[in-house]
């Protein structure tokens, strides 16, 4: 009876596990990688830190961001609740303007790589599934905004447009969506010669549909390891633009623009170059190591 027992359980512990496998989608298998890569969520969860830090932070300090003390210019990091991270050559606290920082730079990361999703998504599928002329007048297109230098751009918007930063949500989103556009429009080469989409076509669907319907959402997963690089990057070129003074101004305030002030006094006052330039190397190698596990994930060569 034992034996007969233990061979049913065993059985239906097969059956269990065989309708387990049956019902997970390649998304919740996905997911299930993807939360087995402890790098991966170590960096979700200090980006999240950062990103709640980045709100509630200069709300933890009793100090404003434009306030000015001038008897403790230049004021080293200390634990006595006032002054966690010092203050800069002005007497303006830095615990504040880091945080506040924080906002600008994750910000101008998110939105400009929403703009260059968009676009790039839009851009990119339309030419690859319209192909032949079309696809080559919109891809050379392309590589004449590739020629174009970041910085040359950015100089001529400032020239007409002055100083704001809503320019450099401009500026890094019309230029980023380029490398997006390359890579779907690659995709949806491949999956137009596929059997859904000449189902679809011989159904009735019209070109716009098919690519909302088919195409798009067939080439989610290397446009969302794509993005995961993307922000960092669009992170760094504002700290890139900020460092030579084209990139935000005052009263706002970003890692890269902080990282601009602490460089010119890195001798006397190092915190003012330590402390942002530190958050924002945590915050890059954290969506790189998002990127690497969302990559591994989403990869079905490696399942």
């Amino acid at each position: 009876m034992v034996w007969f027992k233990a061979q049913r359980d065993a059985q239906q512990d097969l059956m269990n596990a065989a309708g387990a496998l049956r019902g997970r989608s390649p998304w919740q298998d996905a997911i299930t990688r993807f939360t087995r890569n402890r790098a991966a969520m170590a960096s979700v969860v200090v980006l999240f830190a950062i990103a709640v830090m980045s709100v509630v932070g200069p709300k933890m300090s009793p100090y404003a961001m434009d306030e000015l003390a001038w008897d403790a210019i230049g004021a080293p990091p200390s634990l006595d609740g006032q002054r966690w991270f010092g203050t800069d050559d002005t007497g303006r606290d830095m615990w504040v303007l880091t945080w506040s920082g924080a906002q600008v730079s994750l910000a101008i990361g998110v939105l400009t790589t929403v703009v260059a999703l968009a676009i790039g998504v839009i851009y990119g599928a339309t030419a690859g599934y319209l192909g032949g002329r079309t696809d080559m007048f919109m891809m050379r297109f392309v590589d004449v905004l590739y020629a174009l230098p970041l910085l040359f751009f950015i100089v001529i918007l400032v020239t007409v447009f002055g100083r704001n930063i809503y320019l450099v949500f401009l500026a890094i989103g019309c230029v980023e969506w380029l490398t997006m556009a390359r890579i779907v429009r690659g995709q949806t080469l491949s999956m137009k010669r596929k059997e859904f989409v000449e189902a679809a076509v011989a159904g009735g669907s019209s070109g716009g549909a098919i690519v909302r319907r088919h195409i798009i959402p067939n080439v989610v997963g290397p446009v969302i390891v794509y993005v995961t690089l993307l922000v960092p990057t669009n992170i760094l070129v504002e700290s890139y633009l900020s460092f030579l003074g084209l990139g935000v101004q005052e009263p706002l305030t970003s890692w890269g623009a902080l990282i601009s002030r602490g460089a010119n006094s890195v001798q006397t006052t190092p915190w003012l170059l330590l402390i942002p330039a530190s958050f924002l190397a945590v915050t890059l190698f954290c969506f790189n190591f998002i990127g690497d596990g969302l990559r591994d994930a989403l990869d079905p060569k490696d399942r």
